[in-house]
């Protein structure tokens, strides 16, 4: 088949030796500094984080689409990307952990194996706090591990001043032959408030717009934004050919299904907006219309045939979500009637009974019955397997599902039996007792969340209960 689509534009992957080590506002200030100079930005998130993609988004003022090589095929992810940069002068991809830490010692799923994956440069964040000559020895030691790795650059972070800089900057050019971008001061926390796993979204952050612009100043000031866009084109030379998009690398493409006009309620609102873009845009080309609902300001739920309920940080909105007490009853009551309801993480929290916070116990909607707490550690995080072990709304028995939990909440209550849990956990914790799934009428709530380009068939058997619905009701 012939390419359907050009060469990718050029692009660079800001990877980091660890988590934590500031590639997250260094993404985000090249991302708007580049923007604001008038380029368009295409950005990216490698692997399966919300919070980052959100902030990368509005720096970019588009889309951010996270790549993932657990959760999707290499050749899935590969076109997504290509389709989601094309109109683009630059992508800016932010890796994950260290640059070459994967689920394996293959590193199959780490930032390296994603880099050489799409054939584009890594950009590497170097944490110097404390630290000078030894940066040098850390960067050889990354540049050896993999030849066919093309590390383009450095960015040196933390640094404590020019005296600190200059030596660092002086072992680099000496012993690993690698130009420095740039390099950035400690900046202040207030900032980027940290909360959970990740920074804090950008919807709760008061004055999220300012933070972005810290960044961007940041990166205008401390980085040598030309020089590095200038070096691209040579750094891409140095790799494979750039991939076309061709149909043998695109993923399944649902069809739109036949019928009259479906209207799917999403809900989004500071207290839910974990969406991958590619789950929305997948329910868009079934035919869906989309219809934006906030139990955080709405007093019913509008005229839908289902509900798609992502996650988010419902326990810092808790006593608002509590005291919307008409849209709880509204939505219980159209749960009850069959109403298709779809909900990850803390949208499941939101179906329970109520969430215990300190010495505050908060009602939520009481559609699944179930307790909920708030722990001080991580109670699921990582990549999630499943196998779907009983019939339920959403999926066929006998699927395997591969996902990921992100959670600090903690069941303190639960009244189910096995058959209401649809998943088995072959990887993950799940809800309890490694099962996950639990659902009830047309109701699933899960804490495993799923990438709609990984897992096809939840959009179409989605769609197809919403329109089963519709017909009923």
């Amino acid at each position: 088949m012939n390419p359907v689509a050009p060469r990718s534009p050029e692009g660079f992957i800001v990877a980091g030796l660890r988590g934590g080590s500031g590639k997250t506002i260094i993404s985000l200030g090249i991302t708007g500094a580049l923007a604001a100079s008038g380029k368009t930005v295409a950005p990216f998130k490698k692997g399966p984080d919300y919070i980052d993609a959100g902030w990368l988004s509005k720096a970019a003022g588009r889309p951010c689409y996270n790549l993932d090589t657990f959760l999707c095929k290499p050749e899935v992810v590969r076109h997504s990307f290509l389709t989601h940069s094309q109109d683009a002068d630059i992508a800016v991809i932010e890796g994950n952990r260290g640059l070459y830490d994967g689920i394996d010692t293959d590193g199959s799923t780490s930032t390296a194996e994603l880099a050489k994956l799409l054939n584009l440069p890594v950009l590497l964040v170097l944490d110097c706090t404390k630290s000078t000559r030894t940066m040098a020895a850390l960067l050889k030691g990354c540049i050896d591990f993999d030849p066919d790795l093309n590390i383009c650059g450095v960015i040196l972070n933390r640094v404590a001043g020019k005296r600190h800089e200059g030596k660092v900057r002086t072992n680099i050019e000496r012993f690993c032959k690698v130009p420095v971008f740039g390099a950035i001061p400690k900046l202040k926390q207030e900032d980027f408030p940290e909360r959970h796993m990740g920074l804090m979204t950008s919807e709760e952050h008061a004055q999220s717009s300012k933070a972005i612009e810290t960044a961007v100043n940041m990166a205008q000031t401390h980085i040598e934004l030309e020089a590095l866009y200038d070096s691209l084109e040579a750094c891409a030379a140095a790799t494979s050919p750039q991939h076309v998009i061709t149909t043998e690398s695109s993923p399944p493409v649902e069809s739109e299904l036949p019928g009259s006009e479906l209207y799917i309620g999403i809900i989004r609102d500071s207290a839910f907006q974990f969406y991958y873009p590619d789950n929305i845009e997948a329910l868009k080309r079934l035919g869906a219309r989309i219809t934006y609902i906030s139990p955080l300001t709405h007093e019913n739920v509008p005229p839908v045939d289902a509900v798609y309920m992502g996650g988010g940080f419902p326990e810092t909105h808790a006593h608002q979500l509590a005291q919307n007490q008409s849209f709880k009853e509204h939505f219980r009551k159209l749960a009850v009637e069959g109403l298709p309801i779809y909900a990850e993480c803390g949208g499941l929290i939101f179906l329970g009974k109520a969430i215990h916070l300190k010495d505050s116990i908060y009602p939520m909607a009481g559609i699944l019955p179930i307790t909920f707490g708030l722990a001080n550690k991580p109670q699921g995080h990582g990549y999630t397997e499943v196998e779907v072990v009983h019939e339920n709304p959403f999926y066929q028995k006998g699927e395997t599902l591969k996902g990921h939990e992100f959670r600090y909440s903690k069941i303190l209550d639960i009244d189910y039996t096995d058959t209401e849990m649809a998943f088995r956990m072959g990887r993950g914790k799940g809800i309890i007792e490694k099962k996950d799934g639990f659902f009830k009428y047309n109701t699933l709530g899960t804490y495993t969340h799923i990438h709609a380009l990984g897992t096809p068939s939840w959009a179409s058997a989605f769609i197809n209960k919403a329109r089963d619905f519709k017909a009923t009701s």
